[in-house]
């Protein structure tokens, strides 16, 4: 706590993966909100024109681009991304770490674990989650291996090592689910024409979050002691549908009546069985919210959790219903 008479200075945050999905909405709102911001990346650079659109931006707003030194040829193909002298040097020049690491550079995350125990300064580090809460699903396989399992195993080790820490369990994010009308995970790539496959029976709930309000709230939660040691749920009371719920909501829009083709949990697990990654993967997701409720089937408890929202109402959340303006 800053002395009587003294302003609080925003925490200093690196982002590891921000010019990611989710990644470049977390820097975005950083330096919005005045957190000096540093991003970690392996090239400044890139020759990829989208990339070095997402990084001048980032530069624009006064984000810190940190170029961290690679690994040996061998540690890379063995997928050791880190040189871990210079991911801690990079860490101990900040106060807060945000991993928002893609799919499958999940366990990675030890690597930043190690480095985050040996700077010793760190007050919070985020590990990547924004899905589930990994701790409260029921999922089959192989989401149950290689995305919730893996996402479980870090937060045992963070909490392991004594590392303060929130997890942010934001559910369905809006830009990877909508777009299809949440059909992408039975291999759809478009919205409906004439009929929309539903997985379950449609009336089992999920949660939707757009990728720029989990970046708001994310980083809301970096100085908040509110949310130390916590699961950071992200349940946007208008977000909350059900299957049936977002087809009619859309079904209003277009003004179109559309088939409802549903598949039962027996198919669905067959499907699951049947499709190549990453849809089995997806699937078993689709699996877990759809058929068995694991986004809504628990109440938030004080010892375990606090929700978004309610902590700060000042945020105005993008609802689905205006998202899928978006869309027309």
């Amino acid at each position: 706590m800053a002395p009587a008479g003294e302003t609080k200075l925003p925490s200093r945050v690196l982002v590891i993966g921000g010019t990611g999905f989710i990644g470049r909405h977390i820097v975005a709102a950083s330096a919005r909100e005045g957190h000096p911001t540093f991003v970690l990346v392996r090239d400044a650079a890139p020759t990829d024109p989208a990339k070095a659109a997402v990084l001048q931006g980032f530069r624009d707003a006064g984000v810190t681009i940190v170029k961290v030194k690679m690994a040996s040829l061998l540690q890379l193909l063995s997928v050791d991304l880190y040189n871990h002298e210079s991911l801690v040097a990079a860490i101990r020049a900040v106060d807060v770490v945000i991993s928002a690491l893609g799919h499958y550079q999940i366990l990675d995350q030890t690597r930043i674990i190690s480095a985050i125990k040996e700077a010793g300064n760190v007050k919070r580090f985020f590990p990547t989650e924004f899905g589930n809460d990994v701790d409260r699903v029921h999922p089959v396989e192989p989401a149950k291996s290689l995305m919730f399992g893996a996402k479980a195993r870090i937060r045992r080790s963070v909490e392991a090592e004594g590392i303060p820490y929130t997890f942010v369990a934001a559910n369905f994010s809006t830009g990877r689910f909508l777009p299809t009308l949440a059909q992408v995970e039975v291999g759809i790539t478009g919205l409906p024409t004439n009929k929309v496959l539903i997985v379950g029976d449609g009336n089992v709930k999920g949660i939707f979050t757009t990728q720029e309000d989990i970046g708001t709230y994310t980083v809301k939660a970096v100085d908040d002691p509110r949310t130390l040691n916590k699961i950071l749920y992200m349940r946007p009371q208008s977000n909350i549908l059900s299957y049936n719920e977002l087809v009619s909501l859309w079904e209003k829009k277009v003004g179109k009546t559309f088939q409802r083709v549903y598949i039962p949990e027996d198919e669905v697990l067959k499907k699951i069985e049947e499709f190549p990654v990453p849809l089995n993967i997806g699937l078993s997701i689709s699996h877990s919210v759809w058929v068995k409720g694991d986004h809504t089937n628990f109440e938030i408890e004080p010892s375990f959790g606090v929700e978004a929202t309610q902590l700060y109402p000042d945020v105005k959340y993008t609802t689905v219903d205006e998202y899928l303006n978006r869309l027309l």
